[in-house]
């Protein structure tokens, strides 16, 4: 039998036993808890970041809603979704690029593209984070500036026409952008429709003197801003004598509003500031500091002569004097001293023609514009089906033409050893969607044969390029379209290689027509790119890479150069218009 004491010894080592398990279980607790709080905390943080991604997200899709992939401002969905209901006060004004359609005729979109980045960039340096920039038509832009005070409103659009018309476009830098601006206040009970509507009316009295900016009078109504735009034509006269000034003033100033100038130095500073509001120039040859006839050579120079008549009034009436005056552009000559009613006439004729000749080149450029339009549709179907059925991305025909102008214009700019005309730098591009035409007549496995081709399947892949030509060669009217005959050039030969170890015809270097070079560059770059059913796509870096590398075959030296210049553009451009 157990004595007492071991009894009592027995219970306290149990004592103790329990009062460690007890501390244990108490740390264990106090461990849980303290990672139960962890994983609280943690699942908190994971879920306040997961909306805030989910905001970030949402902020980034809304940007790509409303935002305009050229120029960054908004896009017309933003103004039709948010800014109509916009309440003022707030200044509105709507901005309109000067000519720019005839840039973009002349020189090409790229070239249009460009300029209208350069003035949003310069639009957007002189207005607040808080004003609104949206691009709301081709060449239009509608800004709204919250807050501003009236009084400002002006000073602030003439910063604006400033600072466009300072800004030089990238690899453009003979352009010079100009605005026209028409700009209004919007009070607290104004509709934003009615605003823009009235500083749209606006804008056009600006446009017609251009680079102007023009802003609502307080109390001016609507009727007074159109008596305005059906202002009488302006009339520079330009003599040293304030005598025949008068005489001329009084046999036109019934029907025209009058302009004078006392010199030739003083013609040319009027002809800037009043540029585009001058429908014609009466011009005396003999004036002291700059005389009739430097007056018709700086006209050449800066084209002015081109937009505004000139008719030579003087009492000078030898041959070599009327000779030279129409050699250096005037409309006409009248001798002094003259008859009032023919000066009246043979100006009212003059402005009347020029009016009717800018009337229908406007009328032609459009047409003009019109056919092109129509002739991008039809090339653009028909490349859509030859991709179609060679099993191609569906932007492939897109990302030729996008690279293919890139190259081009770059290359202009580089270099002048490739004389292309307006009318070439325009076709090729264009074209470029012609450029695998022959592959319709190509059987549709071996075009989309997933694995690789056998060596007869690869020749009879490459027959495409000279049936593609072919195809072309046949039209009815391919000897009087010179956009065929360029899509023949590269039909063709964009498969030549610069070292000669190209197919059809093994032409080398610059026998390869530079049309056939730019898109073979393209179309290469485009293949490594994409995804096709026998590879997956490349990295742009990779394939810019590869190409140098020479493991695509031999280019250019001087197209590779201009490929490395615009890889940075390639790949922006290619990103925001993948599809």
């Amino acid at each position: 039998m157990n004595t007492l004491s071991e009894i009592e010894g027995y219970y306290k080592k149990r004592e103790r036993r329990l009062i460690e398990k007890l501390h244990k279980q108490e740390a264990a607790l106090a461990a849980a808890n303290q990672k139960l709080k962890q994983l609280t905390e943690n699942q908190r943080a994971t879920v306040d970041e997961t909306a805030e991604q989910h905001a970030a997200r949402e902020q980034k899709l809304k940007e790509e809603l409303y935002r305009d992939p050229l120029t960054g401002a908004y896009n017309r969905r933003y103004y039709e979704e948010v800014v109509r209901k916009i309440i003022g006060p707030a200044g509105v004004a709507l901005l309109d690029v000067d000519d720019f359609k005839i840039c973009n005729d002349t020189y090409g979109h790229h070239a249009g593209d460009m300029a209208l980045k350069t003035a949003a960039n310069a639009i957007q340096s002189r207005i607040r984070k808080s004003d609104l920039l949206i691009r709301c038509g081709g060449d239009e832009f509608l800004l709204v500036l919250p807050g501003i005070p009236g009084d400002f409103l002006r000073t602030k659009l003439e910063q604006i026409c400033t600072a466009v018309q300072m800004a030089s476009v990238p690899g453009y830098s003979h352009f010079r952008i100009s605005l026209s601006i028409g700009g209004t206040m919007q009070s607290i009970t104004d509709p934003m429709e009615n605003v823009v509507r009235r500083a749209d009316r606006l804008m056009y009295q600006a446009k017609r003197r251009k680079n102007t900016v023009t802003v609502e009078v307080p109390g001016q109504d609507l009727a007074a801003l159109e008596r305005l735009l059906q202002e009488k034509s302006q009339i520079l006269l330009v003599d040293d004598s304030e005598m025949n000034r008068v005489m001329l003033s009084e046999i036109l100033g019934q029907e025209y509003r009058i302009l004078e100038a006392k010199d030739g130095q003083e013609c040319m500073e009027k002809l800037q500031e009043e540029a585009g509001d001058i429908a014609l120039v009466l011009l005396d040859i003999n004036m002291p500091f700059m005389d009739g006839f430097e007056v018709l050579r700086a006209m050449n120079a800066n084209h002015t002569i081109e937009d505004i008549p000139v008719i030579m009034i003087s009492s000078e009436d030898s041959e070599d004097a009327i000779r030279r005056s129409y050699e250096l552009g005037a409309s006409d000559y009248v001798n002094r001293p003259f008859d009032a009613r023919i000066v009246y006439r043979r100006v009212t004729n003059i402005i009347k023609l020029y009016a009717k000749q800018r009337r229908l080149v406007q009328m032609v450029s459009d047409q003009i514009r019109a056919r092109e339009n129509d002739t991008d549709i039809l090339v653009g179907v028909l490349s859509h089906i030859v991709e179609f059925r060679n099993g191609e991305s569906g932007p492939h025909v897109r990302h030729i033409r996008t690279i293919t102008e890139l190259l081009l214009h770059r290359l202009l700019e580089v270099s002048s050893r490739y004389p292309l005309t307006a009318e070439q730098q325009d076709h090729i591009p264009l074209a470029s969607a012609l450029h695998d035409i022959g592959k319709i007549t190509i059987d549709e496995k071996v075009l989309n044969k997933p694995g690789r081709l056998t060596p007869e399947e690869f020749e009879l892949v490459k027959t495409h390029s000279m049936r593609g030509a072919e195809m072309l060669h046949d039209l009815d009217n391919f000897g009087e379209q010179p956009l065929l005959q360029t899509a023949y050039e590269i039909a063709r030969w964009h498969h030549e290689r610069w070292d000669g170890r190209g197919y059809p015809d093994g032409l080398k270097g610059d026998e390869i027509p530079i049309s056939a070079q730019l898109v073979s560059l393209a179309d290469v770059y485009d293949a490594l790119t994409s995804d096709r059913c026998y590879k997956k796509a490349y990295p742009h870096e990779k394939a810019v890479q590869m190409i140098l590398n020479g493991e695509c075959g031999a280019f250019n030296p001087l197209l590779l150069q201009c490929l490395t210049d615009v890889q940075t553009d390639l790949k922006e451009e290619l990103q925001e218009h993948p599809n």
